[in-house]
């Protein structure tokens, strides 16, 4: 295979640009090993008090998570996130207003490789969700897992990550003045055995407990699709049936987390390595959908709501599809 560098000439913006991104593929891939092993070295080493301090302060602190985390808005606006942004680009589009006197429950299709357009529209200020949406405070849910290692569970809190319990969620939606806004990829981390260039494939035909918790907490659910979130990476083969596939699936009973086998760009050439390719993302927020609060919704009526919401979905992939390339022949499926 011929690897093609990239020029020496590269501008230092776009350097910079792949550089944001390089860290944040490194968070995904390597964060959560680099936390452990520090916080179990420092005790053998001079410092060892800094673990003692921290364990404590965790064991103190360990229900924050579950009541709507710590966000840090000066890392939310950090100029790092404006360079990963500019580095595919990626757009946040508001289709419809909401009042910020209530709560909402949006979900997030499809989940992509890395769910990055989640990460980046949601988690940061990057793309301008304060402007776009006044007066919200956005939180995504996130693996619980990744909120029981050290230090790890203190950055992800702090750009407005939650753990993906039905507690967590709770907590957002109930907050009496409103002004929250919960984002759940719904698809999750079988969804991302999905992910490549031409899929619109999504997990979702028997995904309702989202649904249920709208209509307990009387939330409005709000579709969002993102364009071009699987165009990131390319993916080994896995069709259904495949010995990969079968082991892929075993790993996510087990681990709670899919290991999509994916490949894009390298840091100085652009042939192969983990660094997603320059494809732009739009992520397009639709209208609500208003939900009649009920504390025991039957199965009838959740699957009524969860009808009406697969149909808006659709519809809103349908009238924006044209804008962004997406053949007229394409139309989303639900597994």
């Amino acid at each position: 295979m011929k690897v093609e560098f990239a020029p020496l000439s590269t501008p230092l913006p776009r350097r910079l640009q792949t550089a944001a991104v390089a860290q944040w593929v490194f968070s995904f891939i390597a964060l959560a090993q680099c936390c452990t092993v520090a916080f179990i070295a420092l005790f053998f080493t001079r410092f060892w008090l800094l673990s003692v301090l921290y364990a404590t302060w965790w064991l103190l602190d360990w229900e924050k998570p579950r009541k709507g985390g710590r966000r840090i808005h000066a890392l939310r606006k950090s100029i790092v996130w404006r360079y990963m942004r500019d580095y595919f680009p990626i757009t946040l589009v508001k289709t419809a207003e909401l009042d910020p006197k209530k709560n909402y429950l949006m979900g997030f299709h499809p989940h992509g490789v890395l769910a990055t357009g989640a990460f980046l529209n949601f988690c940061t200020e990057a793309s301008g969700f304060s402007t776009l949406f006044p007066g919200f405070t956005p939180h995504v849910m996130m693996l619980s897992l990744w909120f029981r290692i050290p230090f790890l569970r203190d950055y992800v809190m702090s750009g407005g990550l939650v753990p993906s319990d039905k507690e967590s969620a709770s907590y957002v939606l109930r907050k009496p003045e409103g002004g929250n806004l919960l984002t759940i990829i719904v698809g999750g981390a079988q969804e991302a055995l999905e992910a490549r260039p031409g899929s619109y494939t999504l997990v979702l035909k028997n995904r309702k407990g989202f649904i249920r918790l709208s209509i307990e907490h009387g939330t409005p659910l709000v579709p969002i699709f993102s364009f071009g979130e699987n165009d990131l990476f390319e993916q080994v083969s896995n069709p259904k049936g495949s010995w990969l596939r079968r082991i892929q699936h075993r790993l996510q009973q087990l681990m709670g987390i899919s290991l999509p086998l994916f490949h894009g760009r390298g840091i100085f050439q652009y042939s192969f390595g983990l660094i997603p390719y320059r494809r732009p993302i739009f992520t397009v927020v639709g209208k609500p959908i208003p939900v009649q609060k009920k504390s025991r919704p039957s199965t009838e009526e959740v699957d009524r709501v969860h009808q009406k919401y697969l149909n808006e979905l659709s519809k809103l992939f349908e009238e924006h599809k044209g804008k962004y390339n997406i053949p007229e022949d394409r139309h989303l499926e639900f597994i």
